[in-house]
């Protein structure tokens, strides 16, 4: 379950308390888990994924597809539940996908997803929780 806007840390600090040193370098910093190391790569499953910040429910693994990229691939996101932003960051051009509670950050969107919706919504392992469906 999502913890309500009001009752997200506030400040660096009580992220920092909240969170582990790499959730917080990934969430907080923007930083990025080396490819194929993150736990949740090659998960299957029929769950959800939500964010580690947060525990807002994100992607369905229904929408989880191997990309072979090193990290957790989805071709769907419920629009509610993530913002974007550009990023100009390492002298690219990219999309930020960012957890629209928490605004915690998650990874990067691209257009060479399959289909039906053509994206690739690329996420740090780090940067999410595994509920496995009931």
């Amino acid at each position: 379950m999502s913890q309500d806007v009001t009752d997200l840390p506030e400040t660096d600090e009580e992220w920092r308390e909240q969170l582990s040193d790499e959730e917080y370098e990934i969430l907080r910093e923007a930083g990025t888990e080396a490819p194929f190391s993150g736990e949740y790569v090659d998960h299957d499953g029929d769950g959800t994924f939500a964010c580690a910040g947060c525990g807002e429910t994100l992607f369905d693994a229904t929408t989880k597809f191997d990309h072979g990229c090193g990290w957790p691939s989805f071709y769907d996101a419920p629009e509610d539940k993530i913002e974007t932003r550009l990023d100009t960051s390492h002298g690219m051009r990219r999309t930020e996908v960012l957890c629209a509670n928490c605004g915690g950050h998650l990874g990067h969107v691209f257009e060479d997803g399959p289909e039906p919706t053509g994206q690739r919504f690329c996420i740090n392992s780090v940067a999410l929780d595994y509920e496995d469906e009931d």
